[in-house]
């Protein structure tokens, strides 16, 4: 077989797999907005292509006097804005020292973070109730802001610290020249150049609220405090899977936030990707 009709076979294999990936990923979330606008609430009855399209679901998610839908989407977006400005500041902060800083016990704290991400938020559960009930943070949304804020520091810290790394140490000492402190280092040279990686933290942290049933189940109880997760689901499991249409509706304008947060910061991905190529 020739070099160009291997070439051939590759890219079209290529085409082939990343085809089946799009159908995969896509045929869930066509048959979720479809069943949106199907009419009625059965699941059974729903199809991906609605013959009578109704938009009378989301006008019930947004009837206050029917659902606590609004209230449980400001809830969730409460927690996620939150979430993400509190992981952003301690992830940039952790990272640039554990880059740019030499510490006792800098080696061992890389070493802590890279075995607590391979350990899941859920898998302390208990431990994290009663941690919630013994500082009365139960039922609050402080305690869920807290347990995401730092279920996120491990993980991104590591990817944050690999990009720091990758910005030339030589700008710190050239700032030092001048009479730059550490902060002013930190905060006019460094955070900067770091835009493209803290975009990504930004929308893995304020996804993860949005994503999360487990930890919102376990700590919330008062159904105004609920999250989106937590009230869908309650939504579906009081009237035994009755109110599936109306819960794909609600599915569906989660996707909102998240696509706007993702549209705001897409030119930081570019540099990014950019940027990790010629940086040396």
């Amino acid at each position: 077989m020739s070099p160009k009709m291997q070439n051939t076979v590759r890219l079209t294999l290529s085409y082939i797999a990343i085809a089946i990936a799009c159908v995969i990923i896509l045929y869930p979330v066509l048959w979720i907005i479809g069943s949106s606008f199907n009419p009625g609430d059965s699941l059974s009855g729903s199809s991906i292509i609605p013959k009578d399209a109704t938009l009378e679901h989301y006008k019930s998610l947004f009837n206050t006097a029917e659902s606590d839908y609004l209230l449980w989407y400001w809830n969730t977006l409460k927690i996620c804005i939150i979430t993400m400005v509190l992981a952003v500041a301690m992830i940039s902060c952790m990272a640039y020292a554990f880059s740019r800083y030499r510490f006792v016990g800098r080696k061992n704290g890389l070493m802590t973070f890279l075995i607590l991400q391979m350990i899941p938020n859920f898998a302390a559960l208990i431990a994290i109730y009663v941690l919630a009930y013994v500082t009365g943070l139960l039922d609050t949304h402080f305690a869920l802001i807290l347990v995401y804020a730092g279920g996120l520091l491990p993980m991104n810290t590591w990817l944050a610290k690999g990009y720091f790394d990758t910005i030339p140490k030589e700008l710190d000492e050239s700032a030092r020249i001048d009479g730059a402190g550490h902060f002013r280092i930190f905060w006019q040279i460094i955070l900067p150049l770091a835009k493209p990686i803290l975009a990504v933290v930004a929308l893995f942290s304020f996804i993860t609220p949005f994503t999360d049933f487990i930890l919102a189940q376990v700590i919330l109880r008062s159904e105004d405090k609920f999250t989106l997760a937590v009230g869908l689901y309650k939504m579906i499991s009081d009237q035994f899977g009755n109110e599936f249409t109306t819960f794909a509706a609600g599915s569906v304008l989660i996707a909102i936030p998240i696509s706007i947060l993702f549209l705001s910061l897409q030119r930081f991905f570019i540099s990014g990707l950019t940027a990790g190529g010629t940086k040396g």
